[in-house]
Parts: structure tokens; C-alpha cells; sequence
């Protein structure tokens, strides 16, 4: 491919996979444009992934065992009922999934990127423009950097920055992320902060349901060696909460107001067993955000010189167990069409035709699952192990659930 100019924008998990799957496919002249400025690996949030699903990603080349993880085996259905502090287990279930750290995962990434491509922190994307001899990426620095407004000419551009993204503003501008009514409260700490961590073991996600939402709960490793207690909250936000949702936002960590803080204390505290409560008690003010739900899928995720991975091209709410599994995914479908393929165009044709599918299904069992577990949630109470099983089964028909197998 000599001669062809490509940019990622983006240098996330996404990006850096992404960067890595055109290299793979024969391309030298690549540069990624990443807007912070900051080192990504100090993100200390879960990511996890399906054992199969690591399987293939796997021997795609894209995950390996060095790559720092805690081994799940078991998910525990939790409801605030009984003595026991933890709550009353209604149904466990084997669940084989790895969980990572997202900003371990990203550094391992990052370090499979070949020193030839070029990574350009701190540089902000702000718009891209198509012309039938290229695309030209309209970048500036950092407020205040002293970096000038520049622009560049690539053959290909990919689009590898999330949600908000700027090249999906030029491959498909009507495409907007849609607010699905409710918000994810998440938290990542030491885990030598819990009195008791022996109550919960390691091999155990916890899914623990009230009345209109659910915490999902589950270590990751941290940067020393050790483990970081990770949780993620699912519920309608509070009356009042003074932040517009009509576009994508989020509230960054240590943004949340006292108010915030105390509606929070206060959830979890009525609705959560009492281990459990307590355990989202121990989040401090700058290791709590809040992530307002947001879902699409692109169509088309591409034209002529541009394409979309990651959540660029398809945000499905994070109850599919597979947000960086799609992301990884993406990547290994790329580099696999403009392999193969006879010129850039048809690569990009049979990247879309293989990845679009698997998006929208993504995106469809996120709503489903959305549905089941925050907006029409059962009377849990009610529940034992055989009818959670079949709630579940309902819930995700198509057997999706960590993401869909692999298909190149």
C-alpha cells in the first residue's frame, strides 16, 4: 500500500486497534490524533470480555494472557431480602469472562502499535472533509497549548473517537446517539478499602437487582499487581439533575455535586443490600461519574475514504457485557477486508457489509436488555432460580450476550 496516507482519529482502545489492524494490512503511513494530552492509562475502569470471545480476539492477535485480567467463573443474582448482608442469592450461574482494567488493556494496546506510526497526543480533530482525491483532517491543539490550527491530507481516515465523533459527523451527520432515559453511575477503588473483601469472592460478578434498575460488580486488576473493586449502577436519574441529556455528555469524575453524592448514598442505601451499599459508600468523589445512556448504530459506517469502528460506528448500552469487544472486533473485521481486497474501496465495501450486522444486533439486545433490567424491571422477590433463567433467556433471545462470535 505504498503511498496511501492513513489517519486515525482516535487513540483510545479503538484506535489503537484500529492503527494496528491497517498496519497489519500492509499500510506504512499512518498517523493517530488523540485529543488528550495525558497519559490513557490512568482510566482505572472495568472492561470485560467473554472467554470465547477472547478466544478469537486471541488468536486474531489483538488480546494475549500476558495481558493483565481477572479470571470470572460465576455471576450471582443478588436482591435485598433476608439477614445476610450480601442479600439473598437468587440464582448462580456460570459466567467465564475475563476482566480487565481498562487502562492496563489500553497500555498493552498501545505497546502492540509499531514505533512507524505516528501518535499525536494532545491534538484535537475538529472536522473532516471528503473530496474525490483524499480527505483533509482539520486539527488544533490544546486551548492555551500554543499549538497552531493545522490541517492534513490522508487517503483514509478512520474514525476511532467514540460516542461524540467527528468523523461520523461527515460519514453519516444525520446519525444522532439517542438518550435512553436513564443513567449508569460508575465507581473503580482499591479493593483494600473493603472491610470484609473475604464475604465476596474473586471469581464473582455480583448483578445485584432492586425495583427499576441493577448493580453490576466485579474486580479488575490494578497497575501493582493487585485488584481495584469495579461497579456500575443502572437506574433513572434523580428529579432535578441539572445536566441536558439531548446530546451525548457524561458528568466526569470529580464533577459530581454534593447533591449527587447524597441522591447516590441515599439509592443505595434503600435499594442495596447492605454489603453492597456499603461498597459503593467507598467511592470517592473523584473515582465517581456518571454516564447518561446513550445508543445508535451508523448507516452506512462508511464511504469511499472514511470508516467508523468502536463507538463511532455503534454504541449499544454497556448490559451487552461487549462494549470492547465490538471495538477489538471492529478492527479484526478491517484488517481481514482491505487485506483481501483488491483496492481500498472494496475493502472498506466488505469491512461495512461485516460489521454493520453485527452492530445493529449489538444495539438491539442492549434495548432489550435496558428494558428488562432498568425500565420494566421484574418483581424480583418473586423470583427463584428457574424463573430468572427463563426471564433471561426471554431478555436475550438471540443468545448475544458478551458479544457475537466472530465471523471474518
Amino acid at each position: 500500500m505504498s503511498g496511501v496516507r492513513v489517519a486515525v482519529v482516535g487513540g483510545s482502545i479503538a484506535g489503537c486497534a484500529a492503527a494496528l489492524a491497517v498496519h497489519r494490512a500492509g499500510y506504512g503511513d499512518i498517523v493517530v490524533h488523540e485529543r488528550a494530552a495525558g497519559d490513557l492509562a490512568e482510566r482505572g475502569v472495568g472492561v470485560a470480555v467473554h472467554s470465547e470471545r477472547y478466544a478469537e480476539l486471541e488468536s486474531a492477535g489483538y488480546l494475549d494472557a500476558a495481558m493483565p485480567c481477572v479470571r470470572i467463573s460465576e455471576r450471582r443474582w443478588y436482591v435485598r431480602d433476608g439477614a445476610d448482608p450480601l442479600g439473598r442469592v437468587i440464582r448462580g450461574e456460570t459466567f467465564p469472562f475475563r476482566a480487565y482494567n481498562w487502562g492496563s488493556l489500553w497500555r498493552e494496546l498501545r505497546g502492540r502499535v509499531p514505533d512507524s506510526v505516528e501518535f499525536r497526543s494532545g491534538t484535537t480533530v475538529e472536522s473532516v472533509v471528503e473530496s474525490a482525491t483524499g480527505a483533509e483532517v482539520r486539527t488544533a491543539g490544546p486551548a492555551g497549548a500554543g499549538v497552531p490550527s493545522g490541517s492534513d491530507r490522508y487517503d483514509l481516515v478512520i474514525g476511532a473517537d467514540g460516542y461524540r465523533s467527528v468523523v461520523r459527523n461527515t460519514v453519516c451527520p444525520d446519525v444522532r446517539p439517542a438518550y435512553a432515559g436513564y443513567l449508569a453511575w460508575r465507581g473503580a477503588y482499591p479493593e483494600s478499602r473493603l472491610a470484609d473483601p473475604g464475604r465476596w469472592e474473586k471469581t464473582v460478578t455480583a448483578y445485584v437487582a432492586f425495583d427499576g434498575g441493577h448493580a453490576v460488580i466485579y474486580r479488575i486488576p490494578d497497575a501493582q499487581g493487585g485488584h481495584r473493586v469495579n461497579w456500575v449502577l443502572y437506574t433513572a436519574p434523580p428529579p432535578g439533575l441539572d445536566i441536558s441529556l439531548d446530546m451525548p455528555t457524561s458528568l466526569p469524575p470529580g464533577t459530581l455535586s454534593d447533591a449527587l453524592h447524597r441522591h447516590l448514598t441515599e439509592l443505595a442505601g434503600d435499594r442495596l443490600p447492605p454489603f453492597w451499599a456499603a461498597l459503593v459508600g467507598l467511592t470517592g468523589p473523584d473515582e465517581l461519574f456518571v454516564q447518561p445512556m446513550y445508543d445508535f448504530t451508523a448507516s452506512p459506517g462508511v464511504t469511499s475514504r472514511l470508516a467508523l469502528v468502536g463507538d463511532a460506528a455503534t454504541v449499544a448500552r454497556p448490559h451487552t457485557g461487549a462494549g470492547a469487544v465490538k471495538a477489538l472486533q471492529d478492527a479484526t473485521l478491517l484488517e481481514s477486508a482491505l487485506t483481501a481486497a483488491p483496492d481500498l474501496r472494496e475493502g472498506l465495501r466488505a469491512y461495512e457489509s461485516s460489521r454493520a450486522a453485527m452492530g445493529r444486533t449489538m444495539v438491539e439486545l442492549g434495548r432489550r436488555l435496558g428494558h428488562a433490567l432498568v425500565e420494566a424491571t421484574p418483581d424480583w422477590q418473586s423470583l427463584d432460580g428457574p424463573a430468572l433463567d427463563a426471564w433471561w433467556q426471554r431478555a436475550d433471545a438471540a443468545g448475544a450476550f458478551g458479544g457475537k462470535r466472530l465471523r471474518k
